[in-house]
């Protein structure tokens, strides 16, 4: 089995996932801070193709108010590492949740100077971006959202959110980027509550806004499964409505805080069907997803620089080899035999059929009057042959 990365596998990073020192709400860094240029060197020889980085991942936040030379050395470094490593920078985004001007919101803060403040910092990252060659800006509102309820009026902040998003989707157009915006959802942390929580109101979200075709998601494998929800299910959905416009691997063991763990380091079995869904698509056929594979993950408080190079080097290989473990299974005649029982493919099928009408269904004896239930309702789909199936290959085991 091959688990050497390549470039042609879009390996994707997140210069704040390498680069974080290890600090939480009860300890200080472990760690001490590494330079965004080791970061890209490093990733480039593990077989990364692409890093991402919000705007103060590189430029501190100060320096980038009131320095425009220091900021303008800072990116020449920056972009001398891409040329020197041949490395790719797929998505940017933009910090709008650690500066304390952000505590109470961004695009959706109850201070209207914040909220124009926080469009500037953004149409600054977007054009950087475009000029570094991203096609993907990420939208995660961390700070969108309410401890008090009564303190927010959500009305007027959903409607403030769909403003920004307009204005940002506007200066997109006008300025003749090609780039789109993928909303990241996130039901709580570091707020109460966030507003768009989930993969499903982002899409719904989407659809209200004045250039929808250039607004789609960024699911988070932790951020949905701190919700309890089916993480594959949610990037189907993304799929099918072709709003998949990125995604963020990491790990997570349920609902509990975000743990960012590497990918498959949490739930294998929903790490397994992720990975089948984005190589092999869906069994009946449909859009694909042909974006990075880009891990968005911490690596562990207790683990030194040298750990912080082996997790990366983790997550990559543990995608490749579920990527062979899924191929295989979708291969395997056992499976296509235990697909046909469960009559997965026939969910392809219209329920309508071609040519028939509305009038057509109500008239037919067949579809209820003769329909034979009992039959029907005896059948049994084979539902844990299929899934310990899938167990088995994930394990590498079986005939």
């Amino acid at each position: 089995m091959a688990l050497e990365p390549t470039r042609d596998d879009q390996f994707s990073f997140g210069l704040w996932t390498v680069g974080w020192p290890a600090a939480d709400p009860f300890g200080a860094a472990t760690r001490p801070p590494i330079d965004p240029v080791e970061s890209i060197h490093r990733l480039s020889e593990l077989g990364a193709y692409g890093i991402t980085f919000h705007d103060d991942d590189v430029v501190p936040f100060e320096v980038g108010l009131s320095d425009a030379a220091e900021r303008d050395r800072i990116l020449g470094r920056l972009r001398t590492a891409l040329d020197e490593t041949g490395m790719s920078v797929p998505m940017v985004t933009t910090n709008l949740f650690t500066h304390p001007v952000f505590k109470e919101g961004a695009f959706t803060a109850n201070d209207r100077g914040v909220r124009r403040f926080a469009l500037r910092k953004a149409f600054r990252q977007l054009q950087l971006g475009a000029e570094l060659g991203a096609r993907t800006f990420v939208m995660w509102g961390g700070r969108e959202g309410t401890e008090v309820d009564a303190a927010k009026d959500l009305g007027a902040a959903l409607e403030r959110y769909r403003e920004a998003v307009d204005l940002l989707t506007t200066y997109i157009t006008e300025q003749g980027l090609d780039m789109r915006i993928a909303i990241e959802p996130k039901p709580n942390e570091p707020r109460g509550d966030i507003l768009l929580p989930t993969v499903g109101h982002a899409i719904a979200f989407t659809y209200t806004l004045e250039h929808p075709h250039l607004v789609g998601v960024n699911p988070e494998v932790g951020h949905e499964q701190m919700s309890n929800l089916n993480f594959t299910h949610g990037i189907a959905q993304a799929l099918a409505q072709e709003k998949l416009f990125h995604v963020d691997l990491n790990g997570q063991n349920g609902p509990k805080f975000d743990q960012d763990l590497i990918f498959g380091h949490g739930n294998v079995l929903s790490a397994f069907s992720t990975v089948d869904l984005l190589e092999n698509g869906f069994p009946g056929g449909g859009p694909t997803y042909d974006g990075p594979r880009h891990f968005d993950y911490k690596p562990l408080r207790v683990e030194d620089v040298d750990g912080v190079w082996e997790s990366a080097r983790a997550n990559m290989r543990t995608y490749l080899a579920l990527k062979e473990r899924a191929a295989a299974f979708r291969a395997d005649p056992r499976v296509q035999e235990a697909l046909a029982t469960a009559k997965v493919t026939e969910l392809a099928q219209p329920t309508l059929g071609e040519g028939e009408t509305l009038a057509d269904l109500a008239a037919d004896r067949s579809a209820f009057e003769d329909f034979d239930a009992e039959k029907a309702g005896s059948y049994g789909y084979g539902h844990v042959a299929l899934a310990q199936l899938a167990l088995e290959h994930l394990l590498g085991v079986g005939a």
